[in-house]
């Protein structure tokens, strides 16, 4: 028999809760439409506890990772306070099962978005955009997913480091992208990656959230997808991500992890 919504939200929350691993759901047990219904119930578990709705990610950002899953459309999951973790701040792994990192930006709203928008009104929404690395983590074993579990399993969100905020949104265009560890390129890209501009996952998360009848109110966090692959994280080091150059440069974000014990 197939678990209803609410226990496969309490097992991914658990795992998530308790840093363990688990199973797949079985092929067939549960429709994407359900998957998202587990993410909600799961993410409401963490709101039982006392973390707080801080905005929400997008995933599938590139088209080469929407050929290679064999889908025509984002998937989306949500982000709470107790993912935060501090810029230059140390970052515990124990924290993870077995994380990633991967360079994004991130936006942050000024006004609640309700509707649809347009490529045009996008910006007058934002109040700025921040250099960003998001931690993936998932509650599946050995990193393993079909869509179905991952969207279940709140697209791998886990934890985000945000940099300084600015308003330069025309700075976004194309713009490299260098995410170091220990001072070493790991991965290189661009922020057209994502979509070919930033800008456009919020207006695809404009209508995500249309879809899904929710809003999402002034200043909350848009995470635009990842620029880039991600990498596996290890202890005792320095990670950095970089995005623009010159004066036009977005700024830089980073954080240590911490020793292995």
């Amino acid at each position: 028999m197939s678990p209803s919504i609410a226990e496969a939200a309490a097992v991914l929350d658990g795992a998530a809760h308790g840093i363990r691993a688990v199973e797949q759901f079985a092929p067939g047990q549960f429709t994407l439409a359900q998957a998202y219904e587990i993410q909600r119930a799961s993410i409401q578990r963490r709101i039982a506890r006392g973390e707080r709705m801080k905005g929400i990610k997008l995933g599938f950002t590139s088209r080469a990772k929407m050929v290679q899953m064999g889908v025509d459309s984002l998937i989306w999951g949500l982000l709470t306070d107790a993912m935060v973790e501090e810029d230059g701040g140390s970052v515990d792994l124990a924290r993870y099962i077995h994380p990633r990192v991967e360079p994004e930006v991130c936006f942050v709203t000024r006004r609640v978005i309700d509707a649809p928008l347009t490529a045009l009104e996008a910006a007058d929404y934002l109040e700025a955009v921040a250099p960003a690395m998001e931690i993936i983590d998932s509650r599946f074993a050995n990193f393993k997913f079909d869509l179905v579990n991952v969207v279940a399993d709140n697209c791998s969100s886990a934890g985000l480091v945000v940099g300084s905020w600015s308003r330069r949104f025309d700075g976004l265009t194309n713009a490299g992208v260098r995410m170091q560890f220990d001072g070493r390129d790991v991965q290189i890209g661009s922020t057209a990656a994502i979509l070919g501009h930033p800008l456009r996952a919020v207006v695809q998360a404009s209508r995500l959230l249309h879809d899904a009848r929710m809003s999402l109110p002034a200043g909350s966090l848009i995470m635009a997808g990842g620029a880039t692959a991600a990498e596996a994280l290890r202890p005792d080091l320095f990670v950095e991500c970089h995005v623009g150059s010159g004066a036009a440069a977005l700024g830089a974000v980073g954080f240590h992890t911490a020793a292995a014990a």
